[in-house]
């Protein structure tokens, strides 16, 4: 099969609790009775329930993976980091950083997740698949390398990466971040680094609030090759494919990868509690598209998407399953059902003239 699916049911088992939203329990913030934070088990669940009913998961395939090993962490998080984390997962769980609660075993949940995706670009690196899910929980973009932040635990992508270039050192990666905020943890991992191109498309000072500008390009070696693309609120499924067009796409071709990776949210979806953009399921669908096109022209097609963000319970099931049908060339479709209602709110007149020129400006940043 052309499309691998990595996930493990306990990935879903990792929880937070004491909080509502983003806010801590106390004072005059009441619990919730299902409380929790927004990155919860069920936007990823009902995803793969969806694909088991419509009979995608069927033309995938489907696998969990090992754990990412503790040599590969390190070559990301420092030990002191990881004895900390394993030390509080081995009792009753805690809290590393603002916003990043986790269980017992959250630990070995964390690594489980990172391991998907080291699974992931393994398998297309080797050309088991030409391309590859990985249904990652919790999530990895924010995460620094001994600092969690924004739901992030381990550094999931970077990990894999890692993993990657030591068995291939000479390897050029793409990682195209179009979770709604801005991936600040695979941008610092990689700053200075010429051989691994960064981009993220992002609400601008959504999260982190004071990361994310177009003026930030990398540094040193990596000069460059960081390329951040800030969106205004208010973005629509246009200035997402405007922005594909005008600046992802020259600067993949600039750089020529071996292999892209795509940090998958859905949190730009119009009805996500945590963004203020108006990305339809058909906005994932039509990056996908531009993605895969991407891929199949420079790197003949090795393509990996690793789960981020996304906390609307009734739309990612729906994103999530366009982009993954489309990976694996499949009829079988799951009909968005607020399609209608998200393509009613696009921006248009004179608001999608303003989100296209902010683009041209970010554009020109990049030299572009």
């Amino acid at each position: 099969m052309k499309t691998g699916f990595f996930w493990d049911e306990k990935c879903f088992w990792h929880f937070g609790g004491n909080y509502v939203s983003v806010a801590r329990v106390g004072g005059l913030v009441q619990p919730l009775p299902s409380g929790g934070l927004p990155e919860n088990p069920e936007t990823k669940r009902r995803l793969k329930n969806l694909m088991d009913v419509t009979g995608l998961s069927a033309e995938l395939d489907c696998r969990s993976a090992p754990a990412a090993t503790e040599e590969m962490l390190l070559r990301i998080h420092p030990p002191h980091y990881l004895e900390r984390f394993a030390a509080l997962s081995a009792k009753d769980g805690g809290e590393l950083g603002l916003r990043t609660p986790f269980g017992p075993g959250g630990y070995e949940i964390a690594a489980l997740s990172a391991g998907l995706v080291v699974a992931a670009v393994e398998s297309v690196l080797s050309g088991i698949h030409e391309n590859s899910y990985a249904l990652s929980r919790p999530p990895g973009h924010h995460c620094l390398p001994d600092s969690p932040m924004g739901f992030c635990l381990l550094a999931n992508i970077a990990i894999a990466i890692e993993a990657a270039r030591a068995a291939r050192p000479d390897l050029r990666i793409a990682v195209v971040d179009w979770d709604v905020h801005h991936g600040n943890g695979t941008e610092a991992i990689f700053y200075d680094d010429a051989d691994v191109l960064t981009i993220s498309l992002h609400q601008e000072g959504n999260f982190p609030t004071d990361k994310g500008g177009a003026e930030d390009r990398g540094a040193g070696a990596g000069l460059g090759f960081n390329v951040n693309v800030p969106l205004a609120p208010g973005a629509g499924d246009d200035a997402y494919t405007y922005a594909f067009d005008r600046i992802v796409g020259p600067k993949l071709r600039e750089f020529g990868p071996d292999l892209i990776i795509v940090a998958c949210g859905f949190d730009a979806s119009g009805i996500d509690p945590l963004s203020r953009t108006v990305a339809g399921a058909f906005t994932f669908g039509a990056m996908t598209e531009r993605i895969l096109a991407l891929a199949a022209e420079l790197c003949g097609g090795r393509l990996v998407m690793a789960h981020e963000g996304g906390y609307s319970e009734l739309h990612v099931p729906f994103c999530g399953h366009e982009v993954i049908r489309l990976m694996a060339g499949s009829a079988i479709s799951a009909p968005d059902p607020i399609e209608a209602r998200m393509r009613a709110h696009q921006p248009r007149g004179k608001a999608l003239a303003f989100h296209r020129g902010w683009i041209d400006e970010v554009a020109a940043v990049h030299g572009l």
